[in-house]
């Protein structure tokens, strides 16, 4: 099939941000005749936009089982697949032993992450069958040697391609004995954090956060079961969890498109024993929530699209901010200051004013229309 006719779709289009590239043409010619031979038995694990799976389908497999980190990754592989293969059969799947369980074929796009390696790998070499293969393959630019390191902590055999169209694929075999992934564990103050592999941040609070955290008012509104406060972009759940301990008779709900981070903050709260109060969902943008729904939000909007730096990521979170919040809801939000998101807030959400600012991050609230 021809991957350039894939599209990105619900994700962010702008020049530049691509649905496929060489590293998923890469996999697929390396291991178009593992597939063949094992059609039913191939598993997909951090395909962007649907390249690994459809092009897996396009070579024979059936019954794939996939996993992407994004909710966003997702929903673009259903229209993907609608569109341009509807014969194909998959199924969307965590990270865990029924994804890998028996797989001898594994399609592996290479996370940023060394934890987030380390945890796909970590299934693998757990559940998969003896004599898999796993074809891991990235751009040659967001490569690093410590992946190599990764791999072979979990795998008896690594071959290492040579470089075509910018891009490498790392093949692994004879998995190891490995342990299912687990969270790294951290504290701050009086919150434990729990944070799976590829989370931001892992098990602390970062600077921007901390600035966040420190600006929040005494008594923001709302914090009931129809109205709580709303840790958008929630990552590993810390300030869903300081919203909760800070104040105890609110409900929270924690919103993130990351399986990894939902993962993460749901530990997180668990850890605090705040599983009661704190409902953590695994959303593209706030879905699920209702239009004016919201009197507060607390956002740290990330500004990466995959592996590429992007200023629409934002503005696509505070569109939607801006249609849960009711009139006159709170927006609070931290960004680096360099990004100047201040005329956005202003357009997109209403009259904003900054709250906070230190060397990097400016904290801003704004006042929904």
């Amino acid at each position: 099939m021809d991957l350039s006719r894939l599209s990105r779709w619900p994700d962010i289009e702008a020049p530049g941000l691509v649905a496929t590239d060489g590293a998923d043409r890469l996999i697929l010619a390396r291991a178009r005749a593992d597939i063949a031979a094992a059609p039913h038995a191939v598993v997909v694990i951090g395909d962007a936009y649907g390249a690994l799976a459809l092009g897996a389908a396009d070579a024979g497999a059936t019954g794939i089982r996939v996993h992407q980190d994004p909710l966003s990754g997702e929903r673009a592989l259903a229209a993907n697949a609608a569109r341009l293969l509807p014969a194909a059969e998959y199924r969307s799947l965590s990270l865990d032993g029924e994804l890998t369980r028996g797989a001898r074929v594994v399609l592996l796009r290479l996370p940023r992450s060394l934890d987030a390696l380390a945890d796909m790998a970590d299934v693998i070499s757990a559940h998969a069958a003896p004599d898999v293969v796993v074809y891991a393959g990235g751009r040659v630019k967001h490569m690093a040697i410590a992946m190599n390191d990764v791999l072979r902590a979990r795998f008896s055999r690594l071959d290492v391609t040579h470089a075509e169209a910018k891009s490498r694929v790392l093949i692994a075999r004879e998995p190891r004995a490995a342990n299912p992934p687990h969270p790294t564990r951290g504290r701050s103050g009086d919150l434990e954090i729990r944070a799976f592999g590829g989370a931001f941040a892992g098990a602390r609070i970062d600077i921007g956060t901390r600035l966040l955290l420190d600006a929040i008012p005494d008594d923001p509104a709302g914090g009931d079961a129809a109205d709580p406060l709303i840790d958008f972009a929630c990552g590993t759940g810390v300030v869903a969890a300081s919203l909760a301990l800070r104040f105890p008779e609110r409900r929270v709900y924690a919103s993130d498109q990351s399986a990894a981070a939902v993962a993460s903050a749901t530990a997180t709260v668990q850890a605090n024993g705040l599983a009661d109060r704190v409902e953590v969902v695994r959303d593209d943008l706030l879905m699920r929530r209702a239009d004016a729904s919201g009197s507060f939000i607390a956002l740290n909007p990330p500004f990466h699209s995959g592996a590429a730096v992007s200023d629409r990521v934002a503005p696509r979170l505070f569109a939607d901010a801006a249609r849960v919040l009711r009139p006159g809801g709170e927006l609070i939000c931290v960004w680096n200051s360099a990004l100047r998101y201040r005329p956005a807030l202003e357009s997109i959400v209403g009259p904003t004013r900054q709250l906070a600012r230190n060397a990097k991050f400016t904290v801003t609230t704004s006042r929904r229309r």
